[in-house]
């Protein structure tokens, strides 16, 4: 009698050490996408954001227009618009102050949009870790697997006189989904991590251009009084 050797007979006939391996991995793939597919909006929506922001920022406008625009509360101000607040709130409430140098305005303008664009990148590295754990460690709890199960296999044959294919098969077929569930899990995983650990370096890039330039700007208006 042939052994049955689909995939869902397998993986229900399987032992409960591999069939916990499967769910593992299952459940880390099934997470993985979800942090895919909303890192890809969160990031595509950074570099929209930075996109308009840059253009309208040097379109030659006053920029105490742009930032009661960006505070009005109509819609919340997101990454570099965020940053772009910080160091301009800063950089007016030291101003005012007739008796601040105009060394420290600035530079407690820039220590601010500082802070602002840690946080901003903080927050877009958020669950890239967890990517890049599952891409590295997803093949090998699922060699695991394989390794248990064909232990099991070469356990039942110790039990008989004569082996046949038949009864070896379903073992090593059980284990090998296991490793292909491993690689299943990790090869997205790695992709997207690396996809984004890419854009999150451009956007601080120019993130850090920005803050540069607005600094250079800020230095400019100190000194002018």
């Amino acid at each position: 009698m042939n052994a049955d050797l689909s995939i869902l007979h397998l993986v229900t006939q399987a032992s409960f050490a591999v069939q916990l391996v499967m769910l593992l991995l299952l459940l880390a793939s099934v997470m993985s996408w979800t942090y895919i597919f909303a890192k890809y909006k969160e990031f595509k929506q950074a570099i929209s954001v930075t996109d308009d922001f840059e253009e309208e920022f040097w379109s030659g406008k006053d920029l105490s227009h742009l930032y009661k625009k960006l505070t009005d509360g109509e819609l919340e101000p997101e990454g570099i618009e965020k940053i772009f607040i910080a160091g301009y709130k800063e950089f007016s409430r030291m101003h005012s102050k007739n008796d601040i140098d105009p060394a420290v305005q600035v530079e407690s303008a820039q220590r601010a949009m500082r802070i602002e664009l840690a946080r901003e990148l903080e927050r877009l590295d958020e669950r890239l870790p967890f990517l890049a754990t599952v891409g590295s460690t997803s093949p090998y709890v699922g060699l695991f697997g394989t390794v248990w199960g064909i232990m099991n296999s070469f356990r039942m044959l110790g039990n008989v006189k004569q082996a046949t294919m038949a009864m070896v098969a379903p073992g090593i077929a059980e284990a090998l989904i296991a490793t292909a569930m491993g690689l299943f899990a990790a090869i997205p995983a790695v992709i997207a991590y690396n996809r984004f650990a890419t854009r999150l370096d451009r956007l601080d890039g120019r993130y850090e251009l920005f803050v540069d330039e607005f600094v250079v700007f800020l230095q400019r208006q100190a000194h002018k009084g």
